[in-house]
């Protein structure tokens, strides 16, 4: 036991020295850049904490495991908005920009809509099958193509508008070379996910010591556990008054899930389905679409301290409710 709290607790060192190191590179590409730490938080930071959800969705989906491949997609997007989000609001609250509100949110939610209709036939049982075929994965990734390549073209436009809040953000690799800027980020996320898979294994272990199910275990503490990069990144950002970038690596992170990596996954192998639970598809869909009510709720265009305590309630309702009634 003695070993595995060593283990974790450098786990828990690399965790957050490689979000500490990987927030102040994002922002300091992003000025170099001169684009919004919104973009960078989607192209760098949220495609990058995702890489431990897309190696799991990718061995799924060569091994044929459909319904792993989709459900941990969809779990990792409950986590992200309602526990991640809900935390950085509560650490500091930050501002919904007017490009949050009529581009980010709204695709969000129009993506996972359209994960719930391909996957669901009990909808449509004649049109649509339990499945996300090659075909689906291909226009999956030219959307996600389509997408980047706009949030990454109007960044420009956006950076120039910054909010007063989004100024104060700081780096202390401001002025530092590109090159050596790139180098700092890809370090920065190997540590992140390293540090994080290390702490996720050795809180398992302490767990399971400690006589908890697997069951409790996989449900609460693994489905955690592979947040852990997107989280610690995040409160990091918003202590360093980068919450844009925190938007991003969250709202990047959900609509890469569902279009880069399920993209991915299903050209390796169409992912079939034959167990799929259509209210944590309703869930994913109902934090999205919480995501853009928030702005209009309590202070305007802000995701505030008593929104953030909603989403965290929120998450612990859901996971007391599939542990119960699973």
């Amino acid at each position: 036991m003695t070993t595995a709290i060593l283990l974790l607790t450098a786990g828990l060192a690399l965790l957050l020295a490689g979000a500490n190191f990987l927030v102040d590179s994002a922002i300091a590409i992003a000025r170099r850049a001169k684009i919004s730490d919104f973009a960078i938080g989607i192209a760098v930071v949220g495609i990058g904490t995702s890489l431990p959800e897309l190696f799991v969705s990718v061995s799924s989906a060569i091994q044929g495991m459909g319904d792993m491949a989709v459900g941990n997609v969809v779990g990792s997007n409950i986590c992200n908005i309602f526990l991640i989000l809900g935390i950085t609001a509560i650490i500091s609250p930050f501002a919904v920009t007017r490009q949050n509100m009529a581009r980010d949110i709204p695709f969000g939610i129009l993506v996972s809509v359209l994960l719930l209709l391909l996957c669901s036939d009990t909808l449509f049982p004649r049109i649509i099958r339990d499945e996300v075929g090659r075909l689906d994965g291909l226009v999956f990734l030219l959307i996600f193509a389509g997408y980047m390549a706009i949030a990454i073209m109007h960044s420009k436009k956006e950076e120039k508008s910054r909010h007063e809040n989004e100024e104060n953000a700081t780096s202390r690799l401001s002025g530092k070379p590109a090159i050596l800027l790139w180098a700092v980020a890809a370090v920065s996320l190997a540590a992140l996910l390293y540090g994080g898979n290390m702490f996720l294994d050795n809180t398992v272990t302490l767990a399971r010591q400690c006589g908890i199910s697997d069951k409790v275990v996989s449900l609460t503490i693994v489905a955690v556990g592979t947040s852990l990069p997107e989280l610690v990144t995040c409160i990091v950002a918003a202590i360093k008054k980068s919450p844009q970038l925190a938007m991003g690596n969250v709202l990047g992170s959900n609509i890469f899930n569902i279009l880069g990596i399920l993209g991915i996954s299903s050209l390796i192998n169409p992912l079939v389905l034959t167990d799929v639970n259509i209210i944590d598809f309703c869930v994913m869909i109902l934090a999205a679409v919480l995501t853009f009510v928030c702005a209009f709720t309590f202070k305007r265009h802000t995701i505030d301290r008593h929104e953030g305590i909603i989403f965290v309630a929120l998450y612990i309702a859901y996971i007391a409710c599939t542990v119960i009634f699973q």
